[in-house]
């Protein structure tokens, strides 16, 4: 199994824990702590010895902080979190912080602290110089430190050192010596002479690599510094690219040569304040720091005609390992399951394959109220009994080398309710809103995010998610800059994939998601269109939509066409792939509605 289901944090142990750090910030003359989710790279998940934040307050989510002052805690997440940190904190030790509904430089003004540490390797360049700009004038001061949970984590696992692979060129579509050249020349356009890159994907989409550091990510940690003429100082565990042979143009060095490696750099050097650690501006002392956006990022994110194609081919793949779970589910009493078994089942039908690398998160499994926990992980604490009559919400993914997958069907164990339909069929008609969306080039995913929304809203009702993330190629499952959320402003562009997933959330009852991954494309032409430049979306994912819980009269007669005809290509494009089992149940799932 790629999945565990260890508790590996309860809440229980936050008070002692909490107590000692205490007592290393008293010793350290501070007043108040910030606990961040994140690791020195940013990315959205974490290594097992950066996990800081759950080891200190039971909170095991992806996003979030903590801080800790001397007489009172606090834990801020965001809508998508909300029941799962009440579940997961102990109330005594903990408050909990809608953000960024509440923003930590307006609470901390309220608060008497005035003596704030930070870890600067923690915490991006911007949040640092904006929580510093908030405060300002209100008594506070931010202390850059060590980290003080460090000091007092005393068995934190090892950083992970498990040797790196190549991607090779027929998924990828361009050598790391074309992306040498493509990111050098990024970097001279901004006037630089230098960048460094801190974000894992960043550094393994530019090499052609993957690894295993972060679980579920085929990505690796590492940092590194690259010149306009291709050269490349690569910080991390040498002993990771030992098999692959010496590359005149990098020089791999150990990570803790990067601080002294930032401190001697000298002339122009482009960096992300949006990603790259305060610590990082804080050592280029003798460099002139050229603030921009890591220059990998939008090029990973347009995808190669053939990492398209690969992932074209991973998602019927999955599609098929799909098929093959949902039939089996349909045969089975949900008395005699559980969650877990569930999850298990899945993973084993994506084994079956021989193509799985790994799972792309760990499975998100909520039967009945659990279901409404957006982002919610089963253990052996939480695992629950399927009920009849009950939903069960099943967001799962996988890593194959070709591709990286993420799909979410919500099922109806036994007849679902009058009001679960109706909540389905508005969440069902916001994501067949965006896979029809036909938009001039130029509009970003916040222009779009209301169609998915519009549905609910006409109910009074909404979801506390964005409706779309990126996905990468082979590597991270979410991926930036392109989403589909009011909060983004970037443009769309060909070749981006993104996530199709609005959903609905009744807390103590239900939870309801329908996700597709769809591809920027080019718009076919349409007769008696104008000539403009539109973009529209290709779906890839390829699963059957539980029609019992759709109701058909509430859809416009275009929706249920569009219902139709994704079913009909569902099965013209799997019933070749699955079991003759599978086949039949198949062949009734996609029946007209």
């Amino acid at each position: 199994m790629f999945q565990s289901f260890d508790v590996t944090s309860r809440p229980d142990q936050a008070a002692p824990r909490v107590t000692a750090l205490r007592q290393e910030m008293s010793e350290a003359g501070l007043d108040a702590f910030l606990v961040p989710r994140a690791d020195a790279h940013q990315g959205e998940y974490v290594a097992p010895c950066d996990e800081r934040l759950a080891w200190l307050t039971g909170f095991t989510g992806s996003a979030g902080f903590a801080v800790v002052l001397k007489g009172r805690a606090a834990v801020f997440t965001d809508g998508r979190y909300t029941v799962q940190v009440r579940a997961q904190c102990d109330p005594k030790i903990f408050d909990y912080v809608d953000w960024p509904g509440t923003s930590l430089g307006g609470w901390l003004l309220g608060e008497t602290a005035e003596k704030i540490g930070f870890d600067p390797w923690l915490h991006t360049i911007r949040e640092v110089e904006g929580l510093r700009q908030m405060i300002a004038g209100g008594g506070k001061e931010l202390i850059s430190t060590g980290n003080l949970v460090n000091k007092i984590w005393t068995d934190r696992p090892a950083r992970p050192s498990e040797p790196v692979a190549t991607q090779p060129f027929d998924l990828t579509g361009k050598t790391s010596e074309e992306k040498f050249a493509e990111i050098g020349d990024a970097v001279a356009a901004q006037g630089a002479e230098a960048v460094v890159l801190t974000l894992p994907d960043s550094l393994s989409w530019l090499l052609n690599i993957r690894g295993s550091d972060i679980a579920h990510n085929p990505v690796v940690q590492a940092f590194g510094i690259l010149t306009v003429t291709g050269r490349l100082m690569l910080f991390d565990d040498a002993t990771k690219y030992a098999h692959l042979g010496p590359d005149p143009r990098i020089s791999v060095l150990p990570r803790a040569a990067f601080g002294a490696a930032l401190e001697e750099l000298t002339g122009r050097v482009l960096v992300d304040p949006g990603s790259a650690p305060f610590a990082v501006k804080t050592m280029l002392k003798h460099a002139e720091i050229i603030e921009g956006t890591d220059p990998c990022i939008l090029p990973k994110a347009c995808k190669t005609p053939e990492e398209i194609a690969g992932s074209r081919e991973a998602h019927l793949r999955d599609g098929a390992a799909m098929v093959e779970f949902l039939s089996w589910l349909s045969e089975q009493m949900p008395e005699d399951l559980t969650e877990i078994e569930v999850v298990k089942q899945l993973e084993s039908f994506r084994a079956a394959t021989g193509k799985l690398k790994d799972i792309s998160f760990d499975t998100i499994c909520g039967s009945g109220p659990n279901g409404a926990i957006v982002h919610y992980r089963v253990t052996d604490d939480t695992n629950r009994a399927l009920k009849e009559g009950e939903l069960l919400l099943i967001d799962s993914g996988a890593q194959y080398q070709d591709g990286t997958t993420d799909i979410t069907r919500t099922v109806a164990l036994g007849d679902p309710s009058a009001e679960e339909r109706a909540a389905f069929t508005a969440v069902l008609q916001g994501m067949i809103a965006i896979s029809t969306a036909r938009f001039p080039r130029g509009v970003a995913g916040g222009h779009l995010d209301a169609l998915a929304r519009a549905p609910l809203w006409r109910m009074g009702r909404d979801f506390d998610h964005g409706t779309g993330h990126g996905v990468g190629a082979y590597l991270s499952v979410h991926e930036g800059p392109q989403r589909i959320s009011r909060l983004s402003m970037l443009p769309l562009e060909e070749g981006m994939i993104l996530s199709n997933e609005p959903g609905y959330y009744r807390e103590g009852a239900y939870g309801i998601r329908i996700e597709n991954l769809i591809v920027v494309q080019e718009a076919p032409e349409l007769t008696g269109a104008d000539p403009r430049d539109m973009l529209s979306f290709e779906t890839l994912t390829w699963v059957p939509i539980d029609r019992s819980l759709i109701l058909a009269d509430e859809l416009a007669p275009w929706e249920q066409d569009w219902v139709n005809a994704y079913h009909e290509e569902v099965w013209d494009k799997l019933k070749d792939r699955v079991s003759e089992h599978a086949k039949t149940w198949l062949r009734q799932a996609v029946a007209p509605v």
